[in-house]
């Protein structure tokens, strides 16, 4: 595979390193293309990959000219999104006319009702990659779209649960939460893209329900408390827009979708003040000497960059996919989960736990794809795909899966038989 990287940040190092540190295993990338907008950030990842396979290039990810010369350059035949998605239109397009595969971490970006915004959805994530499913297939080519930790690698949770875990699914319910702490630091810390954290939490989440179809809440609603593993224990979560719920009910078989993250409550009074002064707008552009600058472009370039936070943050990220519903007659509760540390990330990759997380959930699909294990025409998520390889390679990356048994009738018949093979 030809690979061509738009986007040198957190998860495109990460994307880089991971490979790198794969040794023979990640062969199958034959050359990587490090771009970025900054070129001398791509050049940096590049000198840290240490390796001739991965080359800097400069880009702008809003002119299709600009990939589409790199493309030609580099005879790239696949292409990984890792910027913000305000570009993934541009990106996403552009591929198609060049003819070559495309994959990113989040999907197209959705807009809100102009009525009645808590209730009904209008435009929703990915709207606009699926409405062009029939293009690509009809072109023999295949974007895979929310590739990363959430969406990506819960979706796959949720298929292989579907595959082997379960009879029957009542709900999958994608949950998300932390222990992290950074001493010494005061004020205001993201510890992913500030850009996509301000989009996620403050858009109108989405649940979806088999008898009602898709619909939306308001920011933060439905707190409940999940019991994460890996040392992490109880931490309150919430509902977020987020891709999972667009996904997942459009190949498994449910009855209800929900995602929710564990955003502390002073960050979300934080959210909500920036949104009630404006400062969370995408559009609206203000002048600011000779240039201009819409106000959450600006909030990313004073607020701390994740990146810079990242040596000092301690503690670790759990990210998974919680499915019910029956198996053999019994009610059943699985956990499937991933959980990271923080501080190992920073030594391995040089980034955080957050974006090292949503780096290797396409690693894994670019080597499925590259080998040919998953291949499909047309648009798709992570769920479409046999989930079994790529719960094989997560240990091989260095990302190992876990399962949690809950409390269900099915928890306690294993007890029991548990139990019963010890007396014998």
């Amino acid at each position: 595979m030809r690979l061509l990287i738009i986007g040198s940040g957190g998860v495109g190092q990460s994307v880089a390193m991971i490979i790198k540190r794969a040794g023979k295993e990640g062969e199958w990338a034959e050359k990587v293309i490090l771009a970025d907008y900054n070129r001398s950030r791509a050049e940096e990842v590049a000198a840290r990959c240490g390796d001739p396979r991965f080359i800097a290039e400069q880009v702008d990810a809003r002119d299709g000219g600009s990939i589409r010369k790199l493309i030609d350059k580099h005879s790239i035949n696949y292409v990984l999104n890792a910027v913000e998605p305000s570009f993934n239109e541009n990106i996403f397009d552009t591929c198609f006319e060049c003819g070559v595969d495309y994959m990113d971490c989040a999907m197209t970006l959705s807009k809100r009702h102009p009525e009645k915004p808590f209730e009904l959805t209008h435009i929703k994530l990915g709207d606009y990659q699926f409405a062009r499913h029939e293009e690509w297939e009809k072109a023999g080519l295949m974007a895979l779209v929310g590739s990363g930790v959430e969406p990506g690698m819960a979706d796959v949770f949720a298929r292989y649960a579907a595959e082997h875990l379960f009879d029957t699914i009542d709900e999958v319910n994608v949950r998300d939460g932390d222990n992290y702490d950074i001493p010494g630091h005061e004020g205001v810390a993201f510890g992913f893209s500030i850009w996509t954290t301000i989009e996620e939490c403050l858009n109108p989440p989405v649940i979806w329900e088999k008898d009602r179809g898709w619909y939306c809440t308001e920011p933060f609603s439905e707190p409940e408390i999940f019991s994460f593993p890996g040392g992490i224990g109880d931490v309150e979560v919430i509902n977020v827009e987020h891709e999972e719920v667009l996904l997942v009910p459009r190949v498994i078989d449910c009855n209800r979708v929900t995602f929710k993250f564990g955003v502390p409550r002073e960050m979300r009074t934080l959210l909500l003040n920036l949104q009630q002064c404006g400062m969370d707008d995408a559009e609206r552009k203000v002048k600011v000497g000779d240039s201009e600058i819409t106000p959450r472009d600006f909030l990313v370039k004073v607020v701390p960059d994740p990146q810079e936070l990242a040596q000092k943050m301690i503690g670790k990220g759990c990210a998974g996919t919680w499915v019910t519903g029956t198996k053999d007659g019994l009610r059943r509760s699985v956990y499937l989960y991933q959980v990271t540390d923080n501080q190992e990330c920073y030594r391995k990759y040089g980034t955080n736990s957050v974006v090292a997380q949503t780096a290797v959930g396409p690693v894994i699909m670019l080597e499925l794809i590259a080998r040919g294990i998953w291949k499909k025409r047309g648009v798709h998520g992570p769920e479409s795909f046999d989930p079994e390889p790529y719960i094989e390679r997560m240990a091989k990356y260095e990302f190992p899966a876990g399962m949690q048994e809950k409390d269900s009738e099915y928890a306690e018949m294993l007890n029991e038989k548990r139990i019963i093979e010890i007396i014998e």
